[in-house]
C-alpha cells in the first residue's frame, strides 16, 4: 500500500508470480482488507481508448466503496473528494492503473470515481462493498472546470455515454457525505 495526499484513498501493488506460462496473482484477500465486506463484483469493457466513464458515486444508504483493478489494458483512474468539510473537498487524485503493473486503487465512500481508457479493449474489474442501486446512482460532470482534472483526452475526443455527458457540476450537487477525519 502507498500513501496518497487525500485521506481515505489507498493504492495497492499486487504481487505477480510469473513463469513461462504467464502469471498468477491474488487481486483480493481478506488479510489485506479485513475491514472491507465486498458484496458485488463488476467488470467494464471499453472497446476504444479515450472512453471516459464517470464521475460516479452512490448516495446513502447505498454508498459504494470500490477496489479497482485493470485486467487488460490501462486507464487513468480518478477519485474526487466530495465529503462536506473535508480539508481536500473538491480535490482529485489520479493515477495510471495497468494490467501489466496490476496496481489497484481503493475508492472509499465519499468519493466520485471515474476513469479514461488509455488502450483499446480495456477490462476494468472492481469489487464493491454495497449492491448497485439505480435510485441512488449519482455523478458529477467528468470535465467540470472547477475540478480541473488533467484527463488524457479532451472533450472533442472523449467517448462518453449520454448519461455521463449530462451530469451536473460539483457546485450543482448537494453532497450526501460528511468528512469524519
Amino acid at each position: 500500500m502507498n500513501a496518497v495526499e487525500i485521506d481515505g484513498i489507498e493504492i495497492f501493488s499486487v504481487k505477480k508470480f510469473s513463469d513461462h506460462r504467464g502469471f498468477f496473482c491474488e487481486t483480493y484477500t481478506r488479510r489485506v482488507h479485513p475491514d472491507r465486506d465486498f458484496v458485488q463484483d463488476n467488470i467494464s469493457m471499453s472497446a476504444d481508448a479515450g472512453t471516459v466513464r464517470g464521475l460516479h458515486y452512490q448516495a446513502p444508504p447505498f454508498p459504494q466503496g470500490k477496489l479497482v483493478t485493470v485486467l487488460s489494458g490501462a486507464v487513468f483512474d480518478v477519485a474526487v473528494d466530495i465529503r462536506r468539510s473535508s480539508p481536500t473537498f473538491g480535490r482529485w487524485f489520479g493515477l495510471e492503473l495497468t494490467s501489466e503493473r496490476m496496481n489497484q486503487i481503493l475508492i472509499p465512500h465519499g468519493f466520485a470515481h471515474g476513469f479514461c481508457t488509455l488502450a483499446p479493449n480495456t477490462l476494468v474489474f472492481y469489487k464493491a462493498d454495497a449492491l448497485y442501486s439505480s435510485a441512488h446512482d449519482c455523478g458529477i460532470l467528468w470535465n467540470d472546470p472547477e475540478l480541473a482534472i488533467a484527463w488524457p483526452v479532451g472533450p472533442q475526443r472523449a467517448i462518453l455515454s449520454d448519461k455521463d455527458r449530462g451530469l451536473p457540476r460539483l457546485c450543482e450537487i448537494e453532497t450526501p457525505f460528511d468528512y469524519r477525519g
